[in-house]
């Protein structure tokens, strides 16, 4: 695991409903050669568009820094998260708020990249 600076990225995913690209600026830790997000949808009780997004269409793009490249995201197993959320919240200690704030378990994404970047 990367350490605990915060990060942001943009990822593009495919709208599920629209076909349509949809950027989001995100926060990230990193996890090996996996960026991680976080759906917290600031502990609302429903997921983030960009997280529906993704389950329906798991190819998408991501920029961090100047570089682009193709990425899949699937949700982080049971273990991945119990293993991963420490570093998530003390990347972003808010999302430990969030947690609290919601009965829905909040997914972690890790998104493994799958091409060169441009």
């Amino acid at each position: 695991m990367a350490g605990v600076l915060r990060r942001d990225l943009l990822l593009t995913t495919r709208g599920r409903k629209s076909g349509l690209l949809r950027r989001t600026a995100l926060a990230y830790v990193r996890d090996e050669d996996a960026y991680v997000l976080t759906a917290s949808n600031a502990g609302a009780d429903r997921h983030t568009a960009w997280y529906l997004n993704l389950l329906a269409t798991p190819e998408v793009t991501l920029q961090v820094g100047a570089a682009t490249f193709p990425a899949t995201a699937r949700p982080a197993t049971e273990a991945e998260s119990a293993r991963l959320w420490p570093e998530v919240v003390a990347a972003m200690p808010s999302y430990a708020a969030y947690r609290t704030a919601t009965t829905r378990e909040i997914p972690l994404v890790p998104l493994t990249p799958t091409g060169r970047a441009s």
